[in-house]
């Protein structure tokens, strides 16, 4: 595990001021390609132009003075450092990455990075390294990577001190593989080709995406076994949580466990969905619907996900913290002005609020 170096603070009163604050607001935002010009994302032609780029970035500093998140876990990160610089200016003193996006030609790039970023010290930072042993009993190759490094930040927040902040962007539903058209082949063989890569491609990027979450929830726990940190977890998931592929990682029964061993011991390893202990924690109907964070056409659909550990939940009698806001920034998706959201993200950004239990 490597211990970034704090970073000399210029007003150490913003830093007390901070820690007094009785709320923490949490956020996950996939930037959609972040990356200065003149580099390309994945194909020639994908450069933002001076103008576009300078849009881009206001874009992004717009949200964080109107949100003003306390921690950021960023997607599809290009250009760490400029967006670092970016960041600094507007206060958030502490951001790391574990990884670099890959340059396939002198300047086009592919697989961009996650990043996390805090006004609060980050004491630790690592990359989350998955079981190979666990991997092959499930039936995958002993090889297996997370198809996007997935960051470990321990943040020194207050009133809660250490706390693991993991970000994650998930495998997307885009096929592992496509058939190319062959023109030797009928119009039929090359739409039964095409049928046959698209079933398994798609089922081969579900697999990747399920387990990547399963692997790294093994990973959580057993970190939170040793440690004893609370636990948040924020990303692009890339799928439903309620579909079976991801819903693992909001278990929380055992079969064969008495159920006095379950309650004794099985919540301090559970994740929890913010939106529902947002629900709860304001008596609000659960039947209330929460607002997509992308939309494929007309349909929208929840992709984006803060989950947290039992510190976080009011059910819990030792929770420190309750999750008393739950807010999607979401305009540029359904009512998006072309002046101020044309180079905006594809994503609605999500962002939570924990509030200090008297």
């Amino acid at each position: 595990m490597s211990n970034p170096k704090k970073p000399e603070l210029n007003n150490q009163v913003t830093t007390l001021e901070l820690v007094s604050k009785p709320q923490i607001k949490i956020a996950t935002f996939n930037l959609f390609n972040y990356l200065e010009p003149p580099n390309a994302y994945y194909e020639f032609e994908r450069i933002y132009s001076s103008e576009q780029w300078a849009k881009k970035q206001l874009w992004i500093r717009n949200y964080l003075a109107e949100y003003q998140p306390d921690v950021v876990g960023f997607q599809e990160v290009f250009s760490p450092e400029s967006l670092k610089t970016l960041l600094a200016e507007q206060g958030y003193v502490y951001f790391q990455v574990v990884d670099s996006a890959e340059v396939i030609d002198d300047f086009i790039y592919r697989s961009p990075v996650v990043a996390i970023a805090s006004k609060y010290p980050i004491v630790a930072v690592d990359k989350v390294v998955p079981d190979q042993e666990l991997a092959v009993a499930m039936g995958i190759s002993a090889d297996f990577s997370f198809n996007r490094q997935v960051i470990r930040a321990t943040i020194d927040l207050p009133h809660i001190e250490h706390c693991d902040c993991y970000v994650v962007h998930f495998k997307s539903k885009r096929p592992l593989f496509e058939h190319e058209s062959c023109r030797e082949f009928s119009a039929e063989k090359n739409i039964i080709e095409n049928l046959k890569a698209q079933v398994a491609g798609g089922w081969g990027a579900t697999v990747q995406r399920g387990s990547e979450a399963t692997l790294l929830l093994i990973e959580m726990i057993a970190r939170r076994e040793q440690s004893g940190l609370p636990m948040i977890l924020m990303g692009d998931f890339n799928n439903n949580l309620a579909d079976g592929v991801l819903s693992q990682l909001l278990t929380s029964r055992l079969r064969h466990a008495s159920k006095f061993d379950s309650a004794a011991y099985l919540d301090r390893y559970c994740l929890k969905d913010s939106w529902d202990l947002y629900l709860r924690a304001n008596n609000i109907d659960s039947s209330v619907c929460r607002l997509p964070t992308h939309y494929y056409g007309a349909e929208g659909s929840v992709l984006d996900y803060i989950l947290l550990s039992n510190e976080f939940d009011t059910n819990f009698d030792d929770s420190f913290f309750a999750v008393s806001d739950y807010q999607t920034c979401d305009q540029h998706l359904i009512n998006p002005i072309f002046e101020r959201d044309g180079q905006s993200t594809d994503h609605g950004i999500v962002q939570i609020t924990l509030t200090l239990r008297s």
